[in-house]
C-alpha cells in the first residue's frame, strides 16, 4: 500500500503508545503529525495531558498541540476547520498527514462530517429540560415520537440525554435529528484514509497507566496544576475536566496523600481508557485493529 498517498489516522486508548508510534511512522512515510486529542490543544497542561515530548516534536513537525488557552472554548467544529487546513498544508508540501489522538468525536467528524445544527437558545433548551423533569422520561419519549416519528427504532427509549436533544432539535429547527445526520457530508472519501486502531492488551495497558501516572507526578504535574489554579480558569471550561486536575487539587488541599493521588489518577485514567475502547467498538468497526507487535511489523514493511 502507498501510505504516502493516504491520510493516516491513529486512535487508541490512553497510554497505548500512539504518539511514539506516530513519530516512527512519520519518519518512514515523510509524514507530519496532527493532534486529534481534545485536551492536548491546551498549552497549560503539557504533562497531565501527555502531550508529545519536545524531543519528538523536534524530530518531526507536530501541529495543533498546546496552542489554545484554557480560558477559551474550543469545539469539535473549531478543530475540524483547523485540521482541514493542516491536511491541505501537508499535501501541498508533499508530506503525509498523520492524525493521532484519543478523541473519537474528532475522528468521526473528520470521516463522516460534522452535523451543522443551528445553535439552540439556552432559554429554549431550559424549557425542554423543565418539561422532561415535570413529566418524566416515559411520557416525554411518547411526546417525542409524536413530533418526530423518525426517531422510532433509532433511539433507546431510556436514553434521557439523547431524547432531550432530539426533542430540542425537532422543536426548534422543525427538522428531525435523523435528517440532520443523514444530510451531513464529509470533505473526504472513505478511501482517502488509512485507519489504525492501536489494540493494546488490557492487562499490559493497565500496567502502563499506573507507570505513566507515577511518571507524570515526577515530571511536575503538581506544579502545572498550581499554575492553572492561579489563572482562575472558569469551572465550566474543558481543561478543568482533564484527568488529574481535581485529584491534584485534593492533594494540594491536604485531603489525600501522594500515594492516594497516584492511585486516583490511575483509576480515572483506566475508566477513560475503557470508555475509549467502548467508543471504538461501536464506531470504528472498519478500522485496522493492530496490536503493538504488529505495529512494529507494519513499520518494517513500509
Amino acid at each position: 500500500m502507498d501510505f504516502k498517498s493516504k491520510i493516516i489516522l491513529i486512535y487508541g486508548p490512553t497510554a497505548s503508545g500512539k504518539s511514539k508510534f506516530a513519530v516512527k511512522l512519520a519518519k518512514k512515510v515523510s509524514g507530519q503529525i496532527i493532534n486529534a486529542d481534545s485536551m492536548q490543544v491546551y498549552k497549560e497542561l503539557k504533562i497531565l495531558t501527555a502531550r508529545p515530548f519536545k524531543k519528538d516534536q523536534q524530530k518531526i513537525s507536530h501541529h495543533l498541540y498546546g496552542f489554545q488557552s484554557a480560558k477559551n472554548n474550543f469545539s469539535t467544529g473549531d478543530w475540524l476547520k483547523l485540521v482541514n487546513k493542516k491536511i491541505l498544508y501537508c499535501k501541498k508540501n508533499q508530506k503525509t498527514p498523520i492524525l493521532v489522538g484519543g478523541t473519537g468525536l474528532y475522528f468521526k467528524a473528520l470521516i463522516d462530517g460534522l452535523v451543522d445544527i443551528p445553535k439552540i437558545p439556552s432559554n429554549f433548551r431550559n424549557k425542554v429540560r423543565n418539561l422532561h423533569k415535570k413529566i418524566g422520561q416515559k411520557k416525554f419519549f411518547s411526546k417525542l415520537l409524536k413530533i418526530d416519528p423518525l426517531i422510532k427504532n433509532r433511539l433507546n427509549n431510556l436514553d434521557v440525554q439523547r431524547s432531550i436533544r432530539a426533542f430540542e432539535i425537532k422543536s426548534y429547527t422543525k427538522k428531525s435529528m435523523i435528517s440532520w445526520f443523514k444530510d451531513t457530508k464529509s470533505d473526504y472519501d472513505h478511501d482517502d484514509f488509512f485507519k489504525i486502531y492501536v489494540d493494546f492488551p488490557r492487562k499490559d495497558l493497565l500496567e502502563r497507566i499506573v507507570k505513566r501516572s507515577e511518571e507524570m507526578i515526577k515530571l511536575g504535574a503538581i506544579l502545572e496544576v498550581k499554575k492553572l489554579i492561579k489563572l482562575r480558569v472558569p469551572k465550566n471550561k474543558s481543561l478543568n475536566k482533564a484527568i488529574g486536575v481535581s485529584e491534584i487539587k485534593q492533594y494540594l488541599q491536604k485531603k489525600i496523600q501522594i500515594g492516594q493521588l497516584i492511585e486516583k489518577i490511575s483509576i480515572k485514567t483506566r475508566q477513560y481508557a475503557k470508555r475509549q475502547t467502548t467508543w471504538a467498538r461501536g464506531n470504528m468497526k472498519d478500522w485496522n485493529k493492530i496490536n503493538p507487535k504488529e505495529l512494529n511489523k507494519l513499520l518494517k514493511k513500509i
